[in-house]
């Protein structure tokens, strides 16, 4: 019986880990887009998705008014957006999103995750040939007409939908220039989206091995605990 405890005890302290980091995450976001765009979502766009990001997590309203608050606020953080390039183990390339009050400590807690577990951090903008910044919509596909719903989709910018049946999601691609847009036409025809973001999205890929994949996702994982870090993309296949 002990045991059980224990384990789901583990289990719930690991949820709500993941949760806060999450919540963590989001928060930065807010507090980003409020910072470069103005505390008003209606005029916003960057902002509005990140609380459409916040209600889809189940982030607390009075979390995401005390975020956006504290980065129009005398107190507000001096976050930078910093992103750091470097390639893992058997040549994968990485892409790290950071959001950080202290690039000096940001940068040295990523080189040594990097140096630590077989990988080596590159100079700024190495790397960025190999991907594509890219509008990434997630709408839920029930009681919808998926005919109507790509044509408009297609008409708010999209150039790439993909159907997930088995989730019950629709993902819509845009270019980096195209995401206000779709965005706005969402909006207006009052589509519900579950998540809109922004993501870089890799040319090509690299086939690894179980072996191999376990060996780059210990250095995904150490670097996506870091309190620093907003977003870990790669080339995996």
């Amino acid at each position: 019986m002990g045991r059980i405890f224990e384990k789901r005890k583990y289990k719930m302290f690991a949820r709500y880990d993941k949760m806060a980091k999450a919540f963590t995450r989001i928060g930065k976001e807010i507090a980003l887009a409020a910072k470069s765009g103005g505390a008003d979502p209606g005029t916003n766009p960057r902002l509005r998705a990140a609380i459409q990001n916040a209600k889809a997590s189940n982030m607390p309203k009075d979390r995401v008014d005390a975020a956006i608050k504290r980065a129009s606020g005398k107190e507000a953080l001096d976050l930078q957006e910093v992103v750091y390039e470097g390639y893992g183990p058997h040549a994968v390339a990485i892409v790290v999103e950071t959001a950080t009050d202290n690039p000096t400590r940001t940068v040295a807690n990523v080189r040594a995750a990097f140096s630590k577990l077989g990988g080596s951090l590159s100079t700024a903008g190495a790397l960025e040939f190999m991907f594509q910044r890219r509008g990434v919509f997630k709408i839920p596909l029930a009681g919808k007409n998926m005919d109507d719903l790509e044509l408009e989709l297609i008409d708010a910018g999209a150039d790439d939908v993909e159907v997930d049946e088995e989730d019950g999601i629709v993902t819509a691609f845009t270019d980096f220039e195209n995401f206000a847009k779709m965005q706005h036409t969402l909006e207006n025809n009052h589509i519900e989206v579950i998540s809109a973001e922004m993501q870089r999205i890799p040319n090509t890929t690299v086939e690894l091995t179980e072996e191999q994949m376990d060996e780059v996702g210990k250095l995904i994982d150490r670097l996506e605990e870091d309190e620093d870090v907003q977003n870990v993309f790669h080339n995996i296949a």
